[in-house]
């Protein structure tokens, strides 16, 4: 088994529903970056990541590059440890009530054009096939892996803090849940 590390995306400049769709990190975000960096760097040679992945949107980029940085590696950006998609038929100012409610709920009761139950399976195994790496992602792709994981269908099984890392282990086919990261009040409900 490789260790491998999910961790939600420093503290952004903005939050969803504000004007800006793809906010990059504030000072208190870029400072949380540094210390998952730091957290990553002190682990055990064996267990460092050697990859650092992250999701297309620019707080997960920002907080994934001073990792990259010290590791000598550039930052690999994929799109399925991405947000939540919204379905298409929604309009960007109707995503925040449409998360809420989507919050209360299972992953098969979410509305929308896009079977979510799958969504998460995806991720989960695009994860999987990652061992050895650093995965900087969000916190509803966060909790996609974490609720699968625990035989739980709540969307909200874990509140993963800013820069909250959790650490996986993989055979390159199955997860398993070594420890949850820090969790925490957060500005998302």
């Amino acid at each position: 088994m490789t260790r491998l590390y999910l961790i939600r995306h420093g503290k952004p400049a903005a939050v969803w529903g504000e004007a800006d769709d793809d906010p990059g990190l504030d000072g208190t975000g870029q400072a949380q970056a540094r210390a998952a960096r730091d957290w990553l760097m002190a682990l055990p040679a064996a267990e460092r990541p050697q990859l650092v992945v992250s999701s297309p949107l620019r707080r997960c980029r920002e907080t994934a590059e001073p990792t990259a940085a010290a590791l000598g590696v550039a930052v690999q950006v994929d799109p399925i440890v991405g947000e939540i998609p919204t379905p298409r038929a929604l309009a960007q100012a109707d995503r925040g009530p449409w998360l809420r409610r989507s919050f209360q709920g299972t992953w098969a009761q979410i509305d929308g054009d896009l079977d979510y139950d799958a969504w998460r399976r995806d991720i989960a195994r695009a994860v999987a096939a990652r061992g050895g790496t650093a995965v900087f992602s969000h916190y509803v792709a966060i909790n996609a892996v974490i609720s699968l994981l625990a035989g739980d269908d709540r969307v909200l099984s874990f509140r993963p803090d800013h820069a909250s890392i959790t650490v996986l282990e993989t055979d390159g086919e199955t997860l398993t849940l070594v420890e949850k990261g820090r969790e925490a009040a957060t500005g998302v409900l």
